[in-house]
């Protein structure tokens, strides 16, 4: 669930306190905060900072894992929610809030590329219907 906007000011306080000299913890508190928020350009702020963390600090990678697995799955990038996850499941594989992450990344997929699949599928059966009226108006036209 979402921090209130007072405890995800705290974080953000915090952060911007240390400016250019952040520490990695205040760093990932802030992130955590807004991976966790129901504002896309906060969770996509939250992700760029988990990002830059994993990237820098090696020894901090396995802590920030899930937290890019979810936020790039509330952002709609589940290909990355799903290559994060899944290393995080690597490490540990009785991650139980990885393992329901999982699902959640698996069915939205499924569901997608099911709706994928319909609309390609309508535009199809749209194009033969007037495909078909064109050609049967140029017939009778002869």
């Amino acid at each position: 669930s979402p921090l209130s906007p007072s405890e995800l000011g705290v974080l953000r306080a915090q952060y911007e306190k240390e400016g250019e000299m952040v520490g990695v913890q205040t760093k990932f508190n802030y992130a955590w905060g807004l991976v966790k928020s129901n504002v896309r350009s906060e969770q996509h702020l939250g992700v760029m900072l988990l990002s830059e963390i994993f990237r820098t600090s090696p020894e901090r990678r396995r802590e920030c894992l899930y937290y890019l697995a979810l936020g790039n799955y509330k952002l709609g990038n589940y290909g990355e929610a799903r290559r994060y996850n899944d290393l995080l499941i690597e490490k540990e594989p009785a991650n139980l809030q990885a393992s329901n992450l999982r699902t959640l990344i698996d069915d939205k997929v499924a569901k997608e590329g099911l709706m994928g699949v319909a609309i390609v599928s309508g535009v199809a059966v749209a194009a033969g219907i007037i495909g078909g009226v064109l050609l049967r108006n140029l017939g009778r036209k002869r």
